[in-house]
């Protein structure tokens, strides 16, 4: 798929990116190019060291800022794919900076497609997290302000041969900021902040987001906003698999933070269908393709009237049990509880 293509991945020094791109080079080793671009040229030099020129001549490594168009664009001369995954992600850091907020993961988003289209790119897939459905946050509501961005991009493509998706998640296990490595610090004080007993969130790891954006590069018709059936999890249950010795203390919600996460919404059911492994939302406004065209095409079902996707209404659970192995696995080889 990604043999012979040239790639390009904004954000590219976060852990997604480098997942991202470790995954492109074990399973396309003749994938023609892949430009890193990212503004910190900091993480840039540290991932560089480990894919060096002479071994890997197909990295570039690009500095620049997706709120800059005409980089962007200078980045984007004679690409195939684009992952767009740079963001301000923090909800503390976008209520407190909302105009920074703003001009990356909106502005940021805008220079992407425009660049985009005027390059010539093939295929565009952008990452949306789970706070983008109904947010009460500003940053839930510019990363859905983005994935409308994406999705009605395929409306303006005219003749050329492209196609805007967007993938979206919930909380990736062991990414930076993340509960799960804040945890594992706290430990060894003894006491785990809790913000609410029954908060419960969304937990899938950091190759399955990597896997689902391959999904939707290979199978996307444009204008989806891909969806993974991933198992919930309670905070209770993390603090007991992290330290079960520790004692909790409860801290209060965040700003901008809710008690369980949602990716689907029960008006979003009325435009989503079912594909097996994942959901798709489909756009609601499109001038390219239907309702019938998204379900021959994915071989699909609608879902039921009235369904939605609630991390506190899930009915799959991470247990206590299930947690520490995964703790192993995909983010602390060493871990024991």
């Amino acid at each position: 798929m990604l043999n012979q293509q040239s790639v390009l991945i904004t954000g590219g020094t976060g852990s997604f990116g480098k997942q991202f791109i470790k995954t492109i080079l074990t399973r396309y080793p003749d994938v023609k190019k892949i430009v890193i671009y990212s503004r910190d040229e900091l993480k840039q030099s540290e991932l560089r060291l480990n894919y060096p020129t002479a071994l890997y001549p197909q990295l570039r490594f690009f500095i620049g800022d997706v709120r800059d168009r005409n980089r962007m664009e200078q980045a984007c001369e004679g690409i195939d794919v684009i992952i767009h995954a740079a963001a301000i992600k923090q909800v503390d850091t976008a209520e407190y900076n909302p105009t920074e907020c703003i001009r990356t993961n909106v502005d940021g988003a805008e220079n992407v497609i425009n660049a985009a289209l005027k390059c010539g790119v093939k295929h565009v897939v952008a990452l949306s997290t789970d706070k983008a459905c109904a947010p009460i946050n500003l940053y839930g509501a510019t990363k859905l302000t983005s994935d409308k961005l994406f999705t009605a991009a395929n409306n303006i493509k005219g003749s050329r041969n492209i196609r805007f998706s967007v993938v979206r998640y919930g909380n990736v296990m062991g990414s930076r900021g993340s509960v799960i490595p804040f945890f594992l610090k706290k430990r060894a004080e003894g006491i785990l902040p809790i913000t609410h007993p029954e908060m419960t969130r969304f937990n899938i790891s950091l190759q399955a987001g990597v896997d689902m954006v391959m999904y939707a590069l290979k199978h996307h018709l444009g204008g989806e906003i891909f969806v993974p059936k991933i198992p919930s999890y309670k905070i209770l249950d993390i603090a007991e698999a992290i330290a079960p010795e520790c004692r909790t203390q409860i801290v209060g919600v965040r700003p901008g933070e809710k008690l369980h996460e949602e990716m689907i919404t029960d008006t979003d059911s009325l435009n989503t269908i079912d594909l097996g492994k994942y959901y798709a939302i489909l756009p609601s406004v499109s001038f390219s393709h239907n309702e019938a065209d998204y379900l021959t095409h994915h071989n699909a079902q609608k879902v039921p009237f009235g369904f939605k996707y609630n991390s506190g209404t899930n009915t799959e659970w991470e247990t206590v049990a299930s947690l520490r192995e995964l703790i192993k696995v995909h983010v602390d080889k060493s871990f024991s509880a």
